[in-house]
């Protein structure tokens, strides 16, 4: 698979709008959508860097659907949407569910 097809399933993966996507990366929605529907469009190696890292993925596994797991080491797909959903949440959200996951951890110690 290509960029677009890899963006279109990672955006799916995610569950992620390309509203959303826009928004995290300062992207136009239009510029993306192009990246989407025209076959033959591909980013400039500074936008795939921005749009990558808006989904925690490498430029490499947008570009040719695979990762070099030698010189980079990623987080499963489960582990990057998790993380994605957490940075989408407020700082205060953020600190509760960080206190649930502590409340968990020493609730599983003492068991």
């Amino acid at each position: 698979m290509g960029f677009r097809e890899n963006l279109k399933s990672e955006l799916a993966y995610q569950d992620m709008l390309v509203k959303e996507l826009a928004q995290t990366t300062g992207i136009s929605r239009h510029t993306l959508d192009n990246y989407l529907n025209v076959r033959e469009r591909m980013p400039t190696a500074d936008v795939a860097v921005k749009i990558a890292q808006a989904l925690g993925v490498s430029v490499e596994y947008l570009v040719l659907g695979e990762e070099n797991k030698q010189e980079n080491p990623s987080f499963s797909a489960e582990i990057r949407v998790l993380v994605q959903n957490y940075k989408q949440l407020s700082e205060n959200d953020r600190k509760m569910i960080v206190a649930i996951m502590q409340l968990y951890k020493n609730q599983k110690r003492k068991n």
